[in-house]
């Protein structure tokens, strides 16, 4: 029968199966069973008298949670942790007695959290190395085209197609050297206890200061993390969770950012996203192509944005060393921001990858343009020719604006023609005036910039990226 209870869209649409199975049940109380063997073996090597047994009994039960068994459980107990503890010691007896030993809930699920989000953004930077790289391909393959640059969505001078590539590229830039931070900093919560007063160890250890901070540190170490948080309440700092909620926040910002660039252009003809053979882009209108990629990423974005105030405003309201109204929250917002930075990323690279350029349509509208463009350097082929420059400025002046009035009607741009008719501009061959509306001379160092930008700054940032990153698998995209 089919479920016909509601499922979010982030798990049937659009999120991957990779980052779906990282937040999932399963994974997370798999994580929970390595930390509570950790937790067992590492008080073992340090005196605890725990049998092999129960270590051995544990270390076969890692994957393998009875997830109707404990839920059983927590209907009765209430409590998540509890449950798990429980349905974990029927598998292994043995290791009954010393689950959990000396630990608080936040020992499996804050720790599990984190090295959760560890991998997650992991997970983010390898879909950020690729959609880097297909940017840095894009921006090589166009370096050099001409292109309308605006200013208010208002024609202002030439840039190229390149050019403005790199501009998308060095936001996400920004955002992968974030999240490389973001790995490289966490924190692990490590062996706290109930008030992060490791009190509990203290005791287990019968007083032995330097046995419980070496416990710290070898969970910590285990977990593949440099070291724990140096102090705590019950829970890590949920500072930590707005901080990475800051970094998901920008990627969604720059994503956003080139997907309404590339709503804009697409509307021009000039840039149009992928379309498939047997696409439709409308149940009614037929002939449509809609941006559709573009325009879910605007609408990704702005979700992903707003779960950033809600990881701020828990940050900002935890009550001393604990309080429980996180809970529910970060059950919410954690996993659903990574899914949908994951789904945006998927969207940015598939977009990317399937540009279509018209280029006979940016070269129309550049043409279009360069008679405005061209004014100053024809202003200063009058004055070499001996004419006077205010004199000539007000002729380009109103006759521009003439000729913006008649082109704002459906006639063609003839401003060249006018101006080698007036007899301001007599001394000036029509050739000359031609001869400026080269829109290559109008780029600037568009193309060379292009080069500096992805050998200077580009390059070595996908290298850090890389580095941290896990494989990261192309996706369908679906509707």
């Amino acid at each position: 029968m089919t479920d016909t209870r509601y499922q979010s869209p982030l798990g049937t649409r659009y999120a991957s199966p990779a980052m779906q199975q990282l937040w999932g049940e399963a994974h997370r109380v798999g994580l929970w069973r390595r930390l509570w063997l950790a937790l067992m073996e590492e008080e073992r090597g340090l005196g605890i008298a725990i049998p092999e047994r129960a270590v051995e009994e544990l270390r076969a039960h890692l994957d393998d949670a009875d997830l109707v068994s404990a839920a059983q459980y927590e209907r009765r107990f209430r409590h998540d942790v509890m449950a798990h503890v429980h349905a974990l010691g029927d598998q292994a007896p043995a290791a009954r007695p010393f689950i959990h030993l000396g630990a608080t809930s936040a020992y499996v699920t804050d720790n599990a959290d984190l090295m959760v989000m560890r991998d997650g953004l992991r997970l983010l930077l390898g879909r950020l190395a690729a959609l880097l790289r297909a940017l840095a391909t894009f921006a090589t393959r166009h370096a050099a085209l001409p292109c309308l640059a605006y200013t208010h969505f208002q024609p202002a001078q030439l840039t190229t197609v390149g050019k403005r590539a790199t501009l998308w590229a060095q936001d996400f830039g920004f955002d992968a050297e974030e999240l490389c931070h973001r790995v490289e900093g966490l924190v692990f919560l490590g062996c706290k206890g109930t008030t992060g007063t490791q009190a509990s160890f203290l005791e287990l250890f019968q007083g032995a200061h330097d046995k419980v901070r070496e416990l710290d540190r070898r969970i910590a170490g285990r977990m593949g993390f440099a070291g724990p948080v140096p102090v705590s309440g019950q829970t890590y700092p949920r500072k930590v969770d707005s901080a990475v909620l800051d970094a998901l926040s920008g990627l969604a910002q720059s994503a956003s950012k080139m997907a309404a660039d590339l709503r804009l252009l697409q509307h021009e003809g000039e840039l149009l996203e992928p379309f498939e053979s047997e696409q439709i882009g409308s149940s009614a209108m037929a002939y449509k192509r809609n941006p559709m990629r573009a325009e879910r990423i605007t609408a990704l974005g702005r979700f992903l944005m707003s779960l950033q105030q809600n990881a701020a405003q828990t940050a900002a309201t935890q009550w001393l060393e604990r309080t429980l109204d996180d809970s529910a929250n970060r059950r919410l917002v954690l996993p659903e921001a990574f899914l949908t930075a994951d789904a945006i990323l998927i969207l940015a690279t598939n977009i990317v990858t399937g540009l279509e350029v018209r280029e006979p349509v940016i070269a129309r509208h550049v043409a279009e343009q360069m008679p405005y463009m061209a004014t100053e350097r024809w202003l200063m082929l009058g004055v070499g020719a001996g004419g006077d420059r205010q004199a000539l400025h007000e002729v380009v002046r109103t006759e521009s604006q003439a000729v913006a009035t008649r082109v704002s009607e459906g006639h063609p741009n003839d401003l060249m023609e006018r101006l080698a008719a007036h007899p301001a501009f007599a001394r000036i061959p029509a050739s000359a005036l031609a001869a400026e509306l080269a829109p290559g001379q109008y780029t600037g160092r568009s193309e060379a910039q292009v080069g500096e930008f992805l050998s200077e700054y580009l390059e070595p940032v996908i290298a850090r990226t890389a580095a941290h990153a896990a494989p990261a698998s192309a996706e369908e995209v679906r509707v």
